[in-house]
């Protein structure tokens, strides 16, 4: 019998062969356009960070002033002792942002996802649910019990044929996307979606993590954008990326969140979120709506257009729409990892994007923009992106 290490070893093995070994990094400072690790500072081409809001002075004087009213920890889940008044001044603050009757805040978007799959959704039940959809997503939908089905992705007519079928099946329908997606930065069609949602009698759940905080009047994201708000369902974002703190939300109907409450196993059975966090969270949340949030989000929609033209002009495709992901698609692992390591080399930080997170033969360097990166960055990286023989 093979021993429980010799077995995770030739897992292990498996993995280094098929060149998706991966490890973690030390990060030795605050997030931002640039980090530290290895005793070296290397322009940070990869963070989710897109208003440079988690090292912001705003959120920092916001936790600690938290931390002496408050403390650090929760203590407790939600339902015990643990939903404290940060909780639910940033549960309102949301639900007031993104235009609802209420919000919920979890630990994680991760936690976000598989709490409302799981609650609204179960046997004789349907999700349709887009091919790009994140991990979460699509975890929840086989955790939920529901049929699961796939469509092509942004495919409205894929999309259709499945709810054509669903409709005649009976139960509930739900139909999962993101908004802008986290690995290509492409926008899902969402004005198609929700007409045939809404023809069909499904529900919608829209993921805006990599939307909320950049897109609409006041960084609402991508729905609110297109005016589409009041006709989704469910809306979930982050707090962990744009606004700058950590954990995930909801926003829809009062009868969601009350149901969340007593179903979501996430929700009931996960140590509330750190009050301090919550708190930093809400800061992040106001700065993004205030003067200071506009002008960051030009600042971010100025270097994603040089970025754009740049890479554009060395024969890369973009996004069709503006986003702050710009996928370099390189094919291979191995040829991804090594263009890694030759930007890494020159100072930046973009790690390779493989298999599991993206489809086989599709590896990438996904490049992430920060309102904090100068022109100069940009530029910096566009020139060395030339000088790697492994693109074009």
């Amino acid at each position: 019998m093979v021993g429980f290490d010799e077995q995770l070893g030739r897992d292990l093995d498996e993995i280094r062969d098929a060149d998706l070994w991966r490890e973690l990094r030390e990060i030795e400072s605050a997030q931002s356009a640039r980090i530290k690790f290895g005793g070296r500072e290397f322009i940070n081409f990869s963070s989710n960070d897109y208003l440079s809001l988690a090292a912001h002075p705003a959120l920092g004087r916001a936790v600690r002033e938290a931390i002496e009213k408050f403390g650090v920890g929760s203590g407790a889940s939600r339902l015990i002792c643990g939903s404290m008044h940060p909780h639910h001044e940033l549960e309102s603050a949301l639900a007031k942002w993104q235009g609802t009757e209420a919000a919920l805040v979890f630990s994680t978007g991760f936690a976000a996802a598989q709490g409302v799959l799981t609650s609204l959704l179960g046997l004789g039940d349907v999700v349709i649910i887009d091919k790009k959809a994140h991990a979460s997503m699509i975890d929840a939908a086989k955790l939920s019990g529901a049929t699961v089905r796939v469509f092509r992705h942004n495919d409205l007519e894929n999309l259709e044929k499945l709810l054509q079928w669903a409709a005649d099946r009976g139960g509930r329908v739900l139909v999962a996307s993101e908004s802008v997606f986290s690995m290509d930065g492409d926008h899902a069609p969402l004005a198609g979606i929700v007409e045939l949602k809404e023809r069909y009698g499904a529900w919608l759940m829209l993921d805006e993590a990599h939307a909320v905080g950049l897109y609409g009047p006041l960084g609402q994201g991508l729905a609110t954008a297109n005016g589409l708000g009041e006709r989704i369902e469910i809306r979930m974002g982050t707090l962990g990326k744009a606004v700058g703190s950590a954990g995930g939300f909801i926003c829809g109907s009062r009868q969601l969140t009350e149901l969340l409450v007593n179903k979501a196993r996430s929700f009931i059975f996960s140590t509330a979120p750190s009050p301090a966090l919550s708190v930093a969270a809400r800061a992040g949340v106001e700065l993004i709506q205030a003067e200071e949030g506009k002008s960051l989000r030009q600042q971010l929609w100025q270097r994603v257009d040089e970025m754009r033209r740049g890479v554009e002009s060395l024969g890369w495709k973009t996004p069709a729409e503006a986003s702050a992901i710009l996928p370099l698609i390189v094919g291979g692992e191995a040829k991804a990892v090594a263009t890694m390591e030759r930007l890494r080399e020159a100072g930046f930080f973009i790690p390779a994007i493989r298999y599991p997170t993206v489809a086989r033969k599709e590896a990438r360097l996904r490049v992430t923009v920060s309102a904090n990166h100068t022109s100069a960055d940009v530029q910096s990286l566009l020139e060395a992106l030339r000088r790697c023989d492994n693109f074009g």
